[in-house]
């Protein structure tokens, strides 16, 4: 149930960052679930460094770091991406 449930948190994580950043992405969903995801585990690992990943109620810092994260990864994976995808010329 672990990894069904990062597919779902990467998922909507690379979705919200895609609508917040700015212009048109160019990364496919999958591509943007796996950015979400990474995003999502970078959070973690940083919450887990401030010592927030476990607090009562809702861990509101633990999900602020991975939004944070996820803009971040989906931002540079998609530039990435594109510059990949644009250095390719198809005939």
């Amino acid at each position: 149930m672990g990894w069904l449930w990062a597919i779902i948190v990467g998922f909507v994580l690379g979705l919200i960052a895609k609508a917040i950043l700015p212009g048109k992405q160019h990364s496919p969903l999958w591509l943007t679930t796996i950015f979400g995801i990474i995003g999502a585990v970078l959070g973690n690992w940083m919450a887990a460094g401030f010592g927030i990943d476990e607090t009562k109620g809702i861990d509101w810092g633990r999900h602020a770091l991975q939004l944070a994260a996820a803009l971040v990864v989906v931002g540079l994976g998609d530039a990435a991406y594109k510059m990949i995808k644009g250095g390719k010329r198809t005939a």
